[in-house]
């Protein structure tokens, strides 16, 4: 099975394949983007919650899969943040193409809570290296890599729930969301657990 870097680049070329394919297709017009969008929207939606619930997974449910998932969470995420950023990229490609669409489905609010999950997303990948992640230092990484993971899921969390009473498609979306939620709480409850009969014993 792929893993690695090498799962990265896979995902990476299918994903960006995927999106040039969307946006030719459609002849490079304003709905060819916004199908991009929506694209890489769910793709990233899907890699963010294999990463998100990789540890939380292999002690829920050990098996192979989830062991190869854990693994790799390294690497989900970071074909997450490509996914994610290519996703910024058609955002902003529509804004340059159409700024009255644009400003007709997004808002301020909106910009500063994706803006400041990009910003995660970034600190995160950047201290997803050997090098960068021993200069942060193990109790600031754990802390960043914490706040910014759930920080990304309250972002999709809102995104999906705002469209969940538009369009029932989005409704296995935020069952997605809210199961990734239910089990990476699942665990750490668990954990804390253990913890507590250790430290008692």
């Amino acid at each position: 099975m792929t893993a690695g870097w090498r799962l990265v680049g896979l995902l990476s070329f299918l994903i960006a394949a995927m999106t040039a394919g969307l946006v030719v297709s459609h002849g490079g017009d304003i709905e060819g983007i916004r199908v991009a969008i929506r694209a890489t929207a769910r793709t990233s939606l899907v890699l963010f919650v294999l990463a998100f619930t990789a540890s939380a997974l292999v002690e829920l449910l050990p098996s192979e899969a989830t062991r190869w998932q854990r693994r790799n969470r390294r690497y989900l995420g970071v074909s997450f943040a490509v996914s994610h950023f290519i996703h910024l990229g058609a955002i902003l490609a529509l804004a340059s193409v159409d700024q009255a669409l644009f400003w007709k489905l997004t808002n301020i609010s909106t910009i500063v809570l994706a803006g400041s999950a990009y910003l995660f997303i970034a600190a995160m990948v950047a201290t997803s290296f050997d090098r960068t992640a021993a200069w942060l230092g193990s109790r600031k990484w754990r802390l960043l890599h914490l706040v910014g993971g759930w920080y990304i899921w309250i972002s999709f969390a809102i995104a999906v729930g705002k469209r969940v009473p538009l369009d029932r498609f989005y409704w296995p979306m935020a069952a997605l969301v809210l199961a990734a939620a239910i089990v990476r709480l699942i665990a750490m409850f668990r954990r804390s657990r253990r913890q507590a009969a250790i430290s008692a014993s």
